[in-house]
Formats: C-alpha cells, structure tokens, sequence
C-alpha cells in the first residue's frame, strides 16, 4: 500500500483540531474503531460516532450518517474498508471538514483524490491513536 506523506509537523497541527466525526465507530470494545476513538476522548478530543446501527457509542449520542451530525466536524476519521469510502466522501464534502483521516489499512486514491478537490487535506493508511502516541 501507498504511504501517505505527511510530514509529522503537518500530522501535529492536525491533533489541535478537537471535532472528530468517527465514521463506522463501534460498540465493540475489542475493535480499533471502538479503543482509538476512546482513546483520543480521553485526550481530551470530542468524539462524535457516526454509525447507523446504534444510537449511543461511549455515552455519546451516535448520529447515521455525517450529514446527521449538528456540530461544525474538523476532522472525519473513518473505519470503512477502501472499497466503502467513496459515499463517505462524498457526504464529507457536503460538511466541508479539514480533514479526511482514513485509518491505518485504508486507501481509496478515488475517493481521496475527490477529497482534495474539495479542499480536504486527507491523511490515509495512518492510525490516529498510534500517530499520538508517537508524535505527544
């Protein structure tokens, strides 16, 4: 897979951002999608679940779908495989958040490419919690 190329003052400035929409976020404690969002709440980030199965993810209200969401979103983090991340896209460019962070594992050159066009920085085949830890 492609590695994205950020640079890790760029990766830093992204963490002073404090509205991340979790795409695809789960109740499932031993999923990714469920400890990297609980992780970065517990840095102090508001972590919004958008998952259209449930209502509530970690005592938060979950919304269906990013066009849901009432909160200005700064970025969307996303936990869809590659091949599910074009319609989220395409909902991100509708709320016009900073950034569209794609999870480590995750690249869709299509779908991020109509992200930049947008005015979306994109940041792919990187985990949040991991880069955190790494960069604080």
């Amino acid at each position: 897979m492609e590695r994205d190329l950020h640079s890790d003052e760029q990766i830093k400035k992204i963490y002073a951002l404090k509205n991340i929409a979790v795409v695809g976020m789960s109740k499932n404690l031993e999923k990714a999608a469920h400890y990297v969002p609980k992780y970065l709440a517990e840095q102090g980030y508001n972590i919004i679940p958008v998952n259209p199965t449930t209502d509530e993810i970690l005592g938060k209200k979950c919304y269906p779908r990013l066009l849901d969401v009432p909160v200005q979103v700064d970025i969307v983090d996303v936990f869809r495989p590659s091949d599910q991340v074009k319609p989220v896209v395409e909902e991100a460019i509708k709320i016009k958040p900073e950034i569209l962070w794609l999870q480590e594992g995750i690249h869709n050159p299509e779908a991020e490419s109509l992200a930049k066009k947008a005015g979306i920085d994109v940041v792919f085949n990187r985990c949040m919690l991991a880069e955190h830890q790494r960069l604080f």
